[in-house]
């Protein structure tokens, strides 16, 4: 069931984040469109919907009729005015740069109805940061959903500042109803909950890593199964991406100046290379074609 004065909602950036967000707000019988000024990550995302949702049916997880209203819900465009222009909520699911998040909440201030709340999907970027781009400083907020958007149920909702309770009630609500699981922070941190607990634990393993302690394999194996994690610490970050883990910890050092928040040796050589993580077919680990 959707949110009383949310009915449309536009998703910016279809990558594998934003798709699966697009995904979840049109299961939940929202009207979504969801953009991107890449093409191919357009078709990508397009396609990936119509696979994902057939095979959901095939599998019995979901009835066809549900798919059907879902695909029927969903629409992707290259035109941000046209995706955002009637928009009761805006969820941003771009690089994680403040420049381009500024530059693009400036933007959708000025496209948007001015009822419209402003949610950035960012895992580390706080909304204050942001929202004195706009003229609604009260409506933009963070909304982090956890990849893979469709199968993780945490959100974290964090409540700058300057953002109203009725916006912060809202995107609670709206979490809600796409079957989530959403916690409420009452004030911005860096990392807010779980990247704060994640990071801690990825730093000191790349720290054992490069110093030739364990290797990445044996790390991981050490957290499954010993901690009863799901996975380690180098196959997660191959999931997240790589680059994410790169530009997260240059962005942090360019705020902190301290030479402790730059990313690992073996971050930055990862990077260089394109070994990206699991998307692109080889982080610390490699992966098919199929995969």
């Amino acid at each position: 069931m959707t949110v009383k004065g949310i009915e449309k909602l536009c998703v910016v950036g279809a990558g594998k984040m934003g798709h699966q967000i697009a995904v979840c707000a049109a299961l939940g019988g929202y009207s979504v469109t969801c953009t991107d000024t890449v093409p191919e990550m357009l078709r990508e995302a397009e396609e990936f919907a119509d696979t994902w949702l057939d095979s959901r049916v095939a599998k019995g997880k979901i009835a066809e009729a549900v798919a059907n209203e879902a695909r029927a819900n969903l629409t992707f465009t290259s035109s941000l005015e046209k995706a955002a222009s009637d928009a009761d909520m805006v969820i941003e699911a771009i690089f994680e740069k403040l420049d381009l998040k500024r530059e693009l909440f400036a933007t959708l201030d000025s496209m948007c109805p001015t009822r419209a709340i402003l949610a950035t999907n960012s895992s580390y970027i706080v909304g204050s940061q942001i929202a004195d781009a706009t003229r609604r400083p009260d409506r933009v907020i963070n909304m982090h959903f956890f990849n893979p958007a469709l199968v993780m149920k945490l959100v974290e909702v964090v409540k700058g500042p300057e953002v109203s309770d009725e916006t912060a009630d809202t995107v609670m609500a709206v979490s809600r109803s796409l079957g989530k699981v959403p916690v409420l922070l009452a004030k911005e941190i860096y990392g807010f909950l779980i990247n704060r607990l994640l990071d801690a634990l990825n730093q000191e393993a790349l720290y054992l890593h490069d110093m030739g302690v364990a290797t990445y394999e044996d790390i991981d194996l050490a957290v499954v199964n010993a901690l009863g994690h799901p996975m380690g610490p180098f196959r997660l970050m191959d999931l997240t991406g790589i680059d994410l883990s790169y530009l997260v910890r240059m962005e942090l050092y360019r705020k902190t100046g301290d030479t402790r928040d730059k990313p690992s040796p073996t971050i930055v050589e990862k990077y260089t290379r394109g070994e990206w993580g699991e998307r692109v077919g080889k982080g610390f680990y490699e992966y098919s074609k199929e995969k």
